[in-house]
């Protein structure tokens, strides 16, 4: 294993790669099974149990690609909803 390798694997040898694959896979699939879903980084933290730096990086990931976007209010909907 590589040092670049052994260093994004946690104490359980999940990557941190596949871990945030994880996440972007399931919350844009949770936005697209509900359409209305409109949720604060309070509330997507709270929901999938999520650290702030995971939370946050996923919600950039998923806002920088177009899937979401931020209301006024800075809640995250699904883009073109």
């Amino acid at each position: 294993m590589s040092i670049i390798q052994s260093s994004t694997a946690d104490h359980n040898g999940v990557s941190r790669n596949d871990t945030m694959t994880d996440w972007l896979q399931l919350i844009s699939a949770e936005y697209r099974e509900l359409p209305d879903l409109c949720l604060t980084k309070a509330q997507v933290r709270r929901l999938w149990n999520l650290d702030g730096i995971t939370s946050e990086a996923v919600l950039e990931r998923l806002e920088a690609s177009g899937f979401l976007r931020r209301t006024r209010t800075g809640a995250y909907i699904r883009a073109g909803a």
